[in-house]
């Protein structure tokens, strides 16, 4: 990526901004005597997921019927309902490098965070002091569609005020990172920190 080559950051959020603990949900399955993957079996499934991240269930449908989904695996609904409580009381960890990074960033350009989120986004920002830490949140519960869908994109770069070949779009989903160059943008593919800074680093001089 040539030097100053964004004028523009669109970010995703979990992965990029929020890490969660990989094996806390597993701890969660063998807490309640389940086989590991079942609480993210259920909660991720495809279908249901869509639904939450696309707004066509809030936060708190979707955690229901998580909950009656694993009620037969629980042996009651009620236990179900307890490890769906003690699951959507992890917190994960905010990456302070990566903020600190786009805290530095905003200074020169827009930084719009992007996710692929529920209704419980803007919460969970506040309450790790991240409500004011973007320029503008495209929180995909709240506009009807989700990435990799080029809607997104155009939503976001319309936030950002930027023309597409001059964003860049970073995500540590392959597909997402895909589609949104197939869309125009440039796109960095997060896996590690130094990445990112790397990126930044002509811009930030």
């Amino acid at each position: 990526m040539d030097e100053l080559s964004f004028d523009a950051v669109l970010c995703d959020f979990d992965g990029v901004v929020h890490l969660w603990d990989p094996d806390a949900m597993n701890a969660l399955d063998r807490a309640w005597g389940l086989a590991p993957g079942t609480l993210a079996g259920t909660a991720f499934n495809s279908e249901l997921l869509h639904a939450a991240v696309t707004g066509r269930l809030s936060d708190e449908q979707w955690r229901h019927r998580v909950a009656e989904a694993l009620a037969s695996v629980c042996g009651s609904p009620a236990r179900a309902r307890q490890l769906t409580t003690a699951w959507s009381a992890l917190t994960g960890r905010v990456d302070t490098e990566v903020v600190t990074l786009l805290a530095a960033l905003r200074r020169r350009v827009p930084v719009v965070l992007v996710s692929n989120a529920t209704t419980r986004l803007e919460t969970q920002l506040a309450s790790v002091g991240l409500a004011d830490a973007f320029d503008a949140v495209v929180n995909t519960a709240r506009i009807g569609v989700a990435k990799p869908d080029p809607r997104v994109f155009a939503i976001a770069l319309q936030q950002a005020g930027v023309d597409k070949e001059r964003c860049l779009f970073v995500d540590d989903t392959l597909a997402h990172v895909d589609a949104a160059r197939a869309a125009g943008l440039r796109g960095l593919h997060y896996q590690r920190f130094e990445q990112l800074r790397d990126v930044a680093a002509p811009l930030l001089g």
